[in-house]
């Protein structure tokens, strides 16, 4: 028996959430080609460095605390970590030199097994750093960009649609974690 494709499993899962989450339903594609590339690189074994523009602060925070909660975890930890527990003046990163210096520093420490997830507005200077790689993974607002699902930070449901996104990348990791689906195809 073969695996559903991601395309449609991540259909069939989004149909399943209800009405709450018919929105992506127009944005499966974008949703499912940016996202399985993120879900090889884990099935991998390569470290996720997630990054937030100041605004979403809050969902890097509720990322870190629930992707390996014991509570609800029935799967392996995730080697996952903050931008800012690596070097935790990455705030004051100010030009291409000091992220020049700052990619060779994670790059030795990770060994080339690691991707930048980024979540925010695409011309935020926390952006910088995941722009240079081709293996990032983006949630970016007002920007199409490589590898990027595109919201619209105008949006009053943003929040809400962030978390829905989250919920079901989680869904998505554990499908293709356990084997429910083909995430290379």
């Amino acid at each position: 028996m073969s695996l559903p494709d991601f395309a449609q499993w991540s259909l069939d899962a989004i149909r399943a959430e209800g009405a709450s989450l018919s929105w992506l339903e127009e944005q499966r594609f974008d949703w499912t080609t940016t996202t399985a590339q993120s879900l090889e690189q884990i099935l991998t074994g390569k470290t996720i460095i997630l990054i937030t523009d100041e605004k979403r602060k809050w969902l890097e925070h509720y990322i870190l605390s629930s992707i390996n909660a014991v509570d609800n975890l029935d799967r392996p930890l995730l080697p996952i970590v903050s931008i800012d527990s690596l070097y935790m003046h990455y705030n004051s990163v100010t030009n291409s030199e000091m992220i020049d210096f700052l990619d060779d520093m994670i790059s030795l420490s990770y060994k080339d097994d690691y991707f930048f997830w980024y979540i925010g507005d695409g011309e935020d200077k926390r952006c910088d750093i995941a722009k240079r790689r081709d293996n990032s993974y983006f949630w970016l607002f007002d920007e199409e960009f490589h590898n990027a699902f595109t919201l619209k930070s105008y949006d009053t449901l943003l929040d809400i649609k962030l978390l829905q996104l989250y919920r079901l990348f989680n869904l998505s990791l554990n499908a293709a974690m356990f084997g429910e689906v083909d995430v290379s195809s």
